[in-house]
């Protein structure tokens, strides 16, 4: 599941669906938000504190869960072969990414420095230690190149990294990533080649938050769940 912004009780400027703990909410809106997305997945009254809520670090370490976690694991991946056990990346740009195997699941927060370090590949090596078979993935809503300007420099070591096919223009024509791009080379260069793409830009969509766009703002989610 990708969530949007709407449906939750947070004020401005996080309303109202905001379920990220750390950009100065009201910590009881994020509760009573998480706890709405709750019901909706589930249909049901579940404690979302039972699920896997990574503090996300741009890095590129994954972690393996069969368990609730006592604590948020430092981590900007997880993987799981558990049933019932939702995976959770909050984003505001950012791409968030669903890993589908036969027998697990992962999923994975790729800002530009999770890409540069390889978080992609390191979590579709760790979901293949759980499930050898194909991997589908699917890139939710994150910040596409017409709304992403991007230093020189910085996409020079991109380039370099991943190939030209990162390299975009914004909608200005100013240099930008396209994290899409990187997202989809990441993954082939990993041998996940059956990508499913929602194409939604955030920073050019009102339903969804956007750092790059609001500066001070809320975070949507991707649930990943194995269900059986």
């Amino acid at each position: 599941m990708f969530t949007d912004r709407h449906g939750g009780v947070s004020r401005a400027p996080y309303d109202s669906l905001n379920l990220g703990d750390h950009v100065d909410d009201d910590p009881l809106a994020v509760a009573e938000n998480r706890t709405r997305l709750a019901r909706t997945l589930a249909g049901g009254a579940v404690d979302p504190a039972g699920w896997v809520w990574l503090r996300q670090v741009h890095g590129h370490h994954v972690v393996n869960v069969d368990a609730p976690p006592a604590h948020p694991p430092v981590a900007d991946a997880a993987v799981t072969g558990r049933a019932e056990l939702p995976l959770v990346v909050l984003t505001a740009d950012c791409a968030p990414v669903a890993l589908i195997a036969p027998d697990a699941v992962g999923v994975v927060h790729a800002g530009w420095p999770g890409l540069e370090q390889g978080v992609l590949g390191a979590a579709v090596e760790a979901l293949r230690t759980l499930s050898p078979g194909p991997i589908r993935a699917v890139l939710g809503p994150c910040v596409h190149a017409g709304r992403y300007e991007f230093g020189a420099d910085l996409l020079e070591r991109l380039v370099a990294r991943l190939g030209p096919d990162v390299a975009g223009r914004t909608d200005t024509g100013t240099p930008a990533l396209d994290i899409p791009a990187a997202v989809r080379v990441s993954l082939a260069r990993a041998g996940v080649d059956d990508l499913d793409d929602v194409d939604i830009c955030t920073a050019a969509s009102s339903d969804h938050f956007s750092h790059r766009r609001d500066g001070v703002t809320g975070r949507q989610a991707v649930v990943v769940v194995r269900n059986r």
